[in-house]
């Protein structure tokens, strides 16, 4: 049993390299992808290279000018020239959305951003119409502001 593990480490790459894209859907921080890389190329390595030591060694290796050279171009590329990174419903800030139902005086209703659908105030509490575009200006909790593009 343990001379098939030895024979087909590729295996064991291939698994670690999916349970690091599966950790890496967790935090998003690109770290975890870069191990995932590593394993990969590993893989290709584990068949041409005999030696448990030596694909641990290249994994390393990988992983490593992975983190230092693929990494910064994969953040920039990602997330731009923005300092802070806005996710979830943070992001939705500065979005423009079409009202699906009315927003009424001093009250709420409800806008379309993305195929998602948030209840809605107006910024200076006046009535906003079905089908009018509006831009995101801030959030509380799940309620949106808006205002008139």
């Amino acid at each position: 049993m343990i001379e098939y593990f030895a024979d087909n480490l590729w295996q064991m790459w291939t698994l670690i390299a999916i349970v690091c894209l599966i950790v890496e859907l967790t935090n998003g921080d690109f770290y975890v992808m870069c191990f995932s890389i590593g394993a990969l190329l590993t893989v290709l390595v584990s068949l041409f290279v005999p030696g448990f030591y030596l694909q641990l060694f290249l994994f390393l290796l990988f992983s490593v000018l992975c983190i230092f050279f693929v990494r910064p171009f994969a953040i920039k590329y990602l997330h731009g020239s923005r300092k802070e990174r806005l996710s979830n419903a943070d992001a939705i800030i500065g979005r423009t959305g079409r009202v699906s139902e009315t927003i009424v005086e001093g009250g709420y209703g409800r806008v379309a951003i993305d195929g998602d659908d948030w209840k809605a105030v107006t910024a200076n509490g006046e009535s906003v119409a079905v089908g009018q575009s509006v831009r995101v200006i801030g959030r509380e909790s799940i309620i949106i502001t808006v205002e008139k593009i």
